[in-house]
């Protein structure tokens, strides 16, 4: 630094930062050999924090406002530099400025792809990428782990290192929670809640960061992702030929008759093609006699119970012709015994006194007649006289 800078230095008095990128992290006021004027005038702008650093020690911070550097606000640097009744001349110390705002166009990605086993497809390999949004939670950790001699830190310098840390740790986190493949995407707000907790873990205390977010973004081999759109576009499919038919024993054989025009279809399938589409025909072929016998079983067999069987009917001789048929109970009063009678089941006419449905026609219709009654006893013999 010239004698120019060194002049400029010993007139200003003002110190501090004005930037209006997120990518920097941290800054160290440029001072000739770090010098600060008694009362010099501090500047901390809102999402800023100012941090003095004597000889590697931490000693004050200041959080945003205006500040005239005194002893009085110098407690940490009037104790180490031994100052009992302030300060006149220069110190020296170094400041640095550290952004309290969030970083949040940080992108992350997993390197290699993460090989983890599905129920459905086996082993799987998957990759993942995203957002991740951060900021300085503890200056002092940041100081000390991050920014060391350094006269500033931008964001590219932690970002391949967060970077690692993501991956390792989205890598722990789908081995610990047995999630399958297809279940990745369906969870993936979830999943990045518990990778945000999974990276905040391995970050807090080791570089004084704290994680406001993570996004991610799963990305599944072409092949399983093919597999499931035909999937998820035959079902649709299936699912309204069903709702169509009807009928699941029509949509199978549906099915097995594209099966069999498929392999006709295709000549050059050999004799192995030629004995599956003979075993489909034969298996076609029980199915639509197994149907067939279950619609003339459902046919042949009621539905329901059989009829009431009616009153039993009897044509009679009229003037020699054969009138009728009538029922008991319309025959009543109407005929006599030697009146010929005819019925389904009866080999000729019969009188109808000798057919024992017409009996109760001729029974008698008053009661019975009372049983005859015993002859009186005869009177007893006069005594006879006395003597």
């Amino acid at each position: 630094m010239g004698i120019i800078d060194k002049m400029r230095g010993e007139l200003v008095d003002i110190i501090e930062w004005v930037d209006d990128s997120r990518s920097t992290l941290a800054w160290r006021f440029p001072r000739y050999n770090n010098e600060i004027k008694n009362g010099a005038q501090l500047i901390v702008r809102e999402g800023q924090q100012a941090v003095f650093v004597y000889r590697g020690q931490l000693a004050d911070t200041f959080a945003p406002g205006h500040y005239e550097l005194t002893t009085e606000n110098l407690p940490i640097m009037s104790t180490i530099q031994g100052w009992k009744h302030g300060f006149n001349s220069p110190f020296r110390s170094e400041v640095y400025f550290i952004n309290r705002r969030p970083v949040t166009d940080l992108r992350w990605g997993t390197p290699n792809p993460i090989t983890l086993r599905d129920p459905d497809f086996g082993m799987v390999q998957v990759r993942a990428n995203g957002l991740c949004v951060i900021r300085i939670a503890d200056p002092a950790i940041f100081l000390r782990e991050v920014i060391g001699a350094d006269s500033q830190v931008n964001a590219d310098e932690i970002a391949e290192l967060l970077r690692r840390v993501i991956s390792t740790a989205f890598s722990d986190m789908i081995l610990e929670t047995g999630v399958g493949a297809i279940d990745l995407q369906g969870k993936q707000v979830e999943l990045s809640d518990q990778l945000r907790d999974y990276v905040q873990t391995r970050v807090d205390d080791e570089f004084g960061l704290h994680v406001d977010s993570v996004t991610m973004n799963i990305s599944l081999p072409d092949e399983i992702t093919e597999a499931m759109t035909r999937g998820v576009a035959r079902g649709v499919e299936e699912r309204g030929f069903l709702n169509n038919v009807g009928d699941l024993g029509k949509y199978q054989q549906g099915k097995a008759a594209d099966s069999m025009l498929a392999a006709a279809q295709n000549p050059g399938g050999g004799a192995m093609g030629d004995m599956m589409g003979a075993g489909m025909g034969l298996a076609m072929a029980g199915q639509f006699a197994n149907q067939f016998n279950q619609q003339q079983q459902q046919q042949q067999s009621p539905s329901g119970p059989p009829p009431i069987p009616t009153a039993q009917a009897f044509h009679i001789e009229q003037n020699g012709a054969a009138v009728g048929p009538y029922t008991v109970d319309q025959l009543r009063g109407s005929i006599t015994p030697t009146t010929l009678v005819w019925a389904q089941g009866m080999a000729a006419w019969t009188a109808a006194g000798q057919v024992a449905a017409l009996a109760p026609l001729f029974a008698p219709s008053g009661p019975p007649p009372l049983p005859s009654q015993e002859p009186p006893a005869p009177p007893a013999p006069p005594a006879p006289p006395a003597q």
